[in-house]
């Protein structure tokens, strides 16, 4: 930052510069029979789907030791769903009314899979 002020003072001409630090796309994929998706990073929220091994699943992001994952519709077919797919509608939770049904993405136990990077 200083450099940068100190060169626009000096009266010299940057050019933007363009870093890519595009980190890697991974995968999940279920090594143990069923894998749990909940819709939120604790065994306390409420399971979505339970997905079957050797499931692949996208990573969308990290929190601690939970993973969140991107549902697709073929698990429909592939998953036992538990709440996904009933279509949207509201509930109320801890008195708070919510709307839930048609999730993009849940979250897994990084215990219940492998993480690899895309091939």
């Amino acid at each position: 930052m200083r450099s940068l002020a100190i060169a626009a003072i000096a009266g010299l001409s940057l050019a933007a510069v363009s870093v890519s630090s595009q980190e890697p796309e991974l995968q999940a994929r279920v090594f143990t029979s069923l894998a749990n998706v909940h819709d939120g990073p604790s065994t306390n929220n409420v399971p979505l789907v339970l997905v079957p091994e050797g499931t692949v699943l996208p990573v969308l992001s990290r929190r601690g030791e939970w993973i969140e994952v991107g549902l697709s519709p073929e698990l429909r077919e592939t998953g036992m769903v538990m709440r996904w797919y009933e279509g949207r509608h509201e509930i109320i939770r801890r008195g708070v009314m919510i709307t839930v049904g048609d999730e993009q993405s849940g979250w897994m136990h990084d215990s219940t899979v492998e993480i690899s990077e895309v091939e």
